[in-house]
């Protein structure tokens, strides 16, 4: 049994110490967050994530983990350390290491023996070695630190799924005897490693999530063609999806991908190419897709029923993907920043997320927990999440509740042919519309 520490409680590093600990180490996560380790302590988890809660429980009366804002403790005792704070944008779209920074100098202060330190966080190429150099400066002369590449494939929404059933883990290092010591820590896990050196394994974090981002992108791309030849997405990536050399995920028209990951590191990776000279046309063109396509359904909804000023619109679904309340980069915000400019009244509906909606806008917009309520009277519904709440609804509740039965679907919720059988005016991504308004005022 290892005494691990993980610094940063936000989604990866609560993930990665809770499962940890559920396969029998001691874990002790640490953040400067006083309020988020209070919450932590009392067996509540800041971050909503299916089956979080309830392992964070378990291990806690196991005592298999706790939390603590004493850093200087729970490095002294560590046997190996854990680094998954945040690296977000900055201004000019690079990572920011700030935070990264911060704890490995912390960590380097106050250790007492040798130590290896473990970088979960997403950084360009050439940060683990710059974090190692700066840790030597700052340890006691005699202290031997190695640092390792290890980087996170979780999905929100599926992060304890992932942990335990992922494709590959990730190990890059220099060093024998820190490529052994995680071989033996992941061994458990029973997932294939993949070993290689500590650059490769950073470019491989960034690399995989620009390629899934790109295929985003491509399909909403196709799917503005669908609607210009009247074919069917969904049905065309179907059939691509069949060919074993592209594979059917991530083959999803909708309004555009969002979250912590995607957007990050599509643009950081193309700010970095830049400042070493070159320039990733593809990859820029991932992001202006992923950009135009966000702002998909104010079109549809511009040029389907003109005049918005004073109209009451619904927001189906505030989170970026079901199964998170994380909205960021989430295309509702920037929709909701849109119809609010043009004089809407919204109402947003969202199983998990309202709490940080009410963050971003306060009382300027309405909120419930109750699809109908949310769809009750209004001209317009758009939707935005595909949660459950949402797909497995009997469509006849907008006939039932709305003004007027108008749904713009930002993620092909619902099968043209169940549509079919309503009055609703529908309207999709990469599909043809169901009862189109402008048509039936002829």
């Amino acid at each position: 049994m290892k005494r691990i520490v993980v610094a940063g409680t936000g989604f990866v590093g609560l993930s990665t110490g809770i499962s940890f600990a559920t396969i029998g180490h001691k874990v002790t996560c640490v953040d400067i967050d006083k309020e988020k380790i209070s919450l932590l302590q009392k067996g509540i988890s800041p971050i909503y994530e299916p089956g979080l809660q309830e392992s964070l429980l378990e291990n806690i009366n196991l005592g298999r983990i706790d939390f603590t804002t004493d850093y200087e403790e729970a490095y002294r005792n560590a046997d190996l350390i854990f680094i998954a704070v945040g690296t977000p944008e900055m201004q000019d779209g690079t990572a920011n290491l700030i935070y990264l920074k911060e704890v490995a100098r912390d960590i380097a202060i106050c250790i007492e023996s040798d130590i290896v330190v473990v970088i979960k966080s997403t950084v360009p190429v050439g940060t683990n070695e710059m974090i190692k150099q700066m840790m030597v400066e700052y340890a006691k002369p005699h202290i031997c630190i190695e640092v390792v590449s290890n980087p996170e494939f979780l999905r929100e929404g599926s992060a304890l799924y992932d942990i335990f059933n992922g494709d590959r883990i990730v190990i890059g290092s220099d060093s024998l005897n820190a490529t052994l010591l995680l071989q033996d820590l992941y061994k458990p896990f029973n997932i294939p490693i993949f070993i290689t050196n500590v650059r490769s394994a950073e470019m491989v974090k960034y690399a995989s999530n620009a390629f899934l981002a790109t295929k985003i992108s491509f399909i909403n791309e196709i799917s503005m063609i669908c609607e210009k030849v009247d074919a069917d997405i969904e049905q065309v990536a179907l059939g691509m999806g069949l060919d074993h050399r592209i594979g059917s995920q991530f083959l999803k028209a909708g309004i555009g991908f969002g979250g912590s990951c995607f957007p990050k590191d599509t643009t950081a990776l193309v700010k970095e190419s830049e400042l070493r000279g070159l320039e990733l046309k593809l990859l820029k063109s991932v992001i202006e897709i992923n950009e135009k396509q966000q702002m998909k359904l104010f079109d549809l909804v511009t040029n389907n029923i003109g005049q918005l000023k004073d109209k009451k619109i619904a927001i189906l679904g505030a989170s970026f993907k079901p199964n998170t309340n994380d909205l960021r980069h989430a295309p509702s915000i920037l929709l909701i920043q849109q119809l609010l400019k043009e004089g809407v009244n919204i109402t947003a509906y969202d199983p998990i997320a309202l709490p940080e909606l009410f963050n971003e806008f306060g009382n300027l917009i309405n909120y419930t927990t109750n699809l109908k309520d949310a769809i009750n009277e209004k001209d317009a519904a758009l939707i935005l999440t595909e949660w459950d709440e949402i797909v497995h609804a009997n469509v006849a509740i907008y006939e039932q509740y709305m003004k007027r039965p108008i749904v713009f679907d930002g993620r092909n919720c619902y099968s043209l042919d169940r549509i079919c059988q309503t009055s609703i005016h529908y309207y999709s991504i990469g599909r043809k519309t169901i009862n189109p308004i402008l048509q039936l005022s002829h």
